[in-house]
């Protein structure tokens, strides 16, 4: 085993994991701008671990990577890794769930209840020197209260699990879709549904929870904001590919469904004419759901102890490749 490691670092991350490994690893950090694919498939091969967020490895950047020996994804979705490509390479694909899913869930219920209570547009008018239209223009302003509102969780993994717990203490009714979950699974303060379609038209609230597949890929269409209805709101914390975005654009501007909360979009950053920005019943976040102090503190801190198992010639709990690499750990 080698006495040391190179470990890239595309994209900043809190101190704490990369000090607890510094004893073996050597770090190229954010600064070195290292982040497109372009930049990434150049200098790859240079380093024996990656600890990355948001930047894409792509299969031409991993078939790249001669000497990686493990992929480290500081939060749960892995969309941006070709697992795949990885697994034909043997290198070890592992992430840190769970880890943000309490930041994520609150986030959720932020966005749900900042579109609810009309807050950007209100915020606007105070700013604008337009404080007395609250007023005088109650049918723009006043909305319902949640109570016995019923939130629909579209699948249920751990931040849904967290949502569910946050929203039923605020007297929400729950339900959910995932087809990978049993119903004795969701607990007991959630229903679960049997098909997406239900979900849609039973809820107050759908909430956006499931990885981006190629089978969740614009799985929410227009079909499914028809039946959220004109008084339904949409939050999405998950992937912004999830959402047909041109039918959510439509279903806004033509008032279809009441607003949106979104922490995520199909293109990120979004250009800067994005239909989105211009439309005041939509609250939009810069996909920063799963940062808390607490969250990045602890995915940075389990991505690097995910590298030293590696290190040590161990494979991490959260190897999400494990059967395909054909190693001895599966």
């Amino acid at each position: 085993m080698s006495d040391s490691w190179s470990v890239l670092l595309p994209e900043k991350i809190h101190d704490v994991g990369p000090e607890s490994i510094a004893d073996f690893a050597k770090f190229t950090s954010v600064s070195k701008n290292i982040r497109t694919p372009e930049e990434l498939r150049s200098r790859i091969s240079e380093f024996d671990a990656i600890i990355l967020r948001h930047a894409e490895l792509t299969k031409e950047v991993i078939e790249s990577a001669d000497n990686l020996k493990v992929i480290a994804k500081h939060g749960a979705g892995l969309d941006n890794v070709d697992i795949e490509t990885a697994s034909k390479q043997k290198i070890i694909v592992c992430n840190t769930p769970g880890i943000n899913s309490r930041a994520v869930a609150e986030h959720t219920v932020t966005l749900m209840m900042g579109v609810r209570r009309n807050l950007l547009l209100a915020d606007r008018n105070v700013r604008d020197g337009k404080w007395d239209e609250v007023q005088t223009d109650w049918d723009r302003f006043s909305r319902s209260e949640v109570q016995n509102d019923v939130v629909g969780l579209f699948a249920f993994g751990n931040v849904a699990e967290e949502v569910a717990n946050l929203v039923t203490g605020l007297g929400m009714e729950c339900i959910a879709y995932d087809p990978y979950v049993d119903h004795e699974a969701l607990g007991d303060t959630v229903t679960g549904v049997d098909d997406k379609e239900t979900l849609f038209e039973r809820s107050d609230v759908v909430s956006i929870h499931s990885p981006l597949t190629e089978e969740t890929r614009h799985s929410v269409g227009s079909a499914e904001l028809r039946a959220l209805g004109e008084d339904g709101i949409i939050v999405n914390t998950a992937r912004g590919a999830i959402i047909d975005e041109d039918a959510l654009i439509s279903a806004l501007e033509q008032r279809t469904i009441l607003g949106a909360g979104l922490d995520v979009l199909e293109e990120e950053p979004p250009s800067e004419d994005h239909r989105l920005f211009h439309n005041e019943r939509v609250i939009l976040t810069p996909h920063l759901g799963g940062l808390s102090n607490e969250a990045t503190y602890n995915a940075s801190l389990r991505a690097a102890e995910n590298v030293r198992s590696v290190f040590e010639g161990d494979i991490p709990d959260s190897t999400v490749n494990r059967e395909a690499l054909g190693r001895k750990w599966a």
